[in-house]
This record gives structure tokens, C-alpha cells and sequence, in this order.
């Protein structure tokens, strides 16, 4: 399980790629960057860059695509 991390505070080096190396599994396995950004206390766009930075493909967004109708 992810700890908290301390807002504000800087995760840099050695502890952010130890950050990407426990998210990525995590969202790879259905997890959304919601959750994950909930659980350790960070905000969207940080759980966002690190998981970009770190390669992981990102999935598209959900919800309603707009589609041309069929008539």
C-alpha cells in the first residue's frame, strides 16, 4: 500500500522513481490516477506527470465518446 506523502513537499530522484515503480502496477491494474492521487495525498496532475514520466500508458478517458449516428 502507498503511503501519504506530505503536501507540498518534493519528490525528487531516487524516492520518485520508487513513487513510479509502486503506482505503475496500480494503475496498470485498473487503478484510476483519482484514487491513486487520493490515497497518497498528492494532487491529479503529480500522480499524472510521474506516471508519464515513468512511461506508463496512459489510458484514454471514459465516459461518452461522441459518435456520428446511423441513420
Amino acid at each position: 500500500m502507498t503511503r501519504t506523502l506530505s503536501r507540498g513537499t518534493r519528490v525528487t530522484g531516487a524516492e520518485r522513481t520508487k513513487l513510479a515503480a509502486e503506482l505503475a502496477p496500480r494503475y496498470a491494474g485498473g487503478e484510476s490516477i483519482r484514487d491513486l492521487a487520493a490515497e497518497t495525498g498528492r494532487s491529479y496532475g503529480f500522480i499524472y506527470n510521474v506516471l508519464k514520466e515513468a512511461g506508463v500508458p496512459l489510458r484514454g478517458r471514459g465516459g461518452n465518446t461522441r459518435r456520428k449516428k446511423s441513420s
